[in-house]
């Protein structure tokens, strides 16, 4: 009872270090307009602090990860919350965009390897059966940095400017550090990781590959919308300024129930569930589109894209660490930070996407490039499934 006590202090450890990151991941989002007026740049230069950011976890999560390897997890943990802790300081501190964007790109580096490390920690501290359920408590952190860290950080932008944002995650940095200083056990089970060499042969592994594809396509779909959900509320959907920080935050609270459901959901046949999953979040993006010009159920549709958002994470990594664990367990950390990488190359592409809609079409059409994406991640998830049906995955033995 006191092990398990102690691994529950250790996930919820990990889960305040992911609010920290999760704050600063998606702080630009609601930040934006603040950004623009600061730096006397446009819309879509400024997201640039969202995308930038994904394509540092993506490239840094791939490449950093392995250079830990001979280093203790929890040594890795500390490194990198204390490399967090200055991006963000020295972000509120920037006196130029150009300094804005390195300090963010900084702080993904931290994001990435975090991520990747804290993932296989979730899944070993717990029973198989309950791994993606682990996984899903850590990613909470995520899940309630948009309930609460991003609505907070872009009401203190708002009345205090957007510097004190960065300030504040600085402090909540601290706090997650001295979290995992004193709850994430000393002794974790350190697998021998192998070569570099033969952990690239992970990009020969065509089932991992498959779902690295999928989660940049699922992941990325919603993104195509959130990045510029501000804008959407404000100039389409016609809510006040004043309002914003109440709907992110509803918007996060169905975040939050997504996250929980879909951990429980894929605790078994996780393909199976994500195929489901994935289809509803399709749906619901084409319904986004469909009832954008309706204040109301304009506003409900969004919440309900909220509901889908992260409900496919939990599945997904559990998955990647499955699928690699068939082959070598020495390759685990690096295929849990390729998936990573994966889900900030949706984050990219959906950014991406979504601006040069913004600039060539109409803002109003993100939902269906949305639907899109998340409607092929939801085939290719269902061929993936087939597939297993003669061998399904097992998370219980």
């Amino acid at each position: 009872m006191k092990n398990k006590f102690s691994n529950q202090l250790a996930l919820i450890s990990l889960a305040i270090s992911a609010f920290a990151i999760g704050s600063t991941e998606f702080i630009s989002v609601g930040l934006l307009p603040l950004i623009k007026d600061a730096f006397n740049i446009t819309i879509p230069l400024a997201g640039l602090t969202v995308s930038l950011y994904a394509i540092g976890v993506t490239v840094g999560a791939p490449i950093l990860t392995p250079l830990t390897n001979n280093m203790k997890r929890k040594t890795v943990l500390i490194l990198i919350m204390v490399i967090f802790i200055i991006a963000n300081i020295f972000a509120g501190m920037a006196t130029s965009f150009t300094l804005l964007l390195l300090m963010r790109v900084l702080s993904a580096f931290s994001h990435g390897v975090f991520m990747s490390i804290a993932t296989t920690i979730a899944a070993d501290l717990v029973p198989p059966h309950k791994r993606s359920s682990a996984i899903a408590l850590m990613f909470t952190g995520l899940t309630v940095a948009t309930i609460t860290g991003v609505p907070f950080g872009t009401w203190v932008g708002q009345h205090f400017g957007y510097e004190m944002s960065f300030y504040t995650i600085a402090i909540i940095g601290i706090i997650s550090l001295i979290a995992n200083i004193a709850f994430v056990p000393k002794n974790l089970t350190e697998y021998k990781q192998a070569p570099i060499v033969k952990q690239l042969a992970v990009l020969k592994n065509k089932p991992l590959m498959t779902i690295y594809l999928i989660t940049a396509l699922g992941y990325g779909g919603t993104f195509v919308v959130y990045t510029y959900l501000t804008e959407i509320l404000t100039h389409i959907l016609g809510y006040e300024s004043n309002s914003i920080v109440t709907i992110l935050i509803l918007y996060g609270v169905m975040v939050a129930i997504g996250n929980t459901l879909g951990g429980k959901l894929t605790n078994h046949a996780p393909t199976k569930s994500l195929t489901i999953i994935f289809l509803l979040q399709a749906l619901t993006l084409l319904l986004v589109g469909l009832t954008l010009h309706f204040h109301v159920v304009g506003l409900v549709s969004i919440l309900l894209m909220g509901l889908f958002a992260f409900m496919n994470v939990p599945g997904l990594q559990l998955i990647v660490v499955l699928f690699a664990e068939r082959n070598s367990k020495e390759t685990v950390n690096f295929a849990s930070s390729l998936n990573i990488s994966a889900f900030n190359i949706g984050i990219t592409l959906g950014s991406v996407i979504g601006g040069f809609i913004l600039n060539h079409i109409s803002l109003s059409f993100t939902p269906y490039f949305g639907f899109i994406m998340v409607i092929m991640a939801s085939l290719l998830m269902f061929a993936v499934n087939r597939n297993e049906n003669s061998e399904p995955l097992q998370t219980t033995c």
